[in-house]
């Protein structure tokens, strides 16, 4: 990922198999990161609401960047 992510991005989050049935991308906004190592944080994202319905959480952190893709639309 090329694009630098920031507090206030619109952006997608991506859950794996552990998540079960849930697996797949959801969008959000990015409203804190917090820094882990030199080279690495937590990006903490609010859920839009058909992801808080359907995850039945507000808020989750995302810390591989794998799993975390800007949207290009901001």
């Amino acid at each position: 990922m090329n694009d630098v992510i920031q507090i206030g991005d619109r952006v997608n989050i991506y859950l794996d198999a552990k998540f079960g049935e849930k697996e797949g991308w959801y969008e959000g906004s990015v409203f804190r990161i917090d820094p882990y190592s030199e080279h690495r944080s937590f990006y903490w994202v609010e859920l839009g609401a058909e992801a808080q319905a359907l995850l039945g959480t507000r808020q989750i952190s995302v810390f591989n960047l794998k799993n975390i893709k800007k949207l290009l639309d901001q």
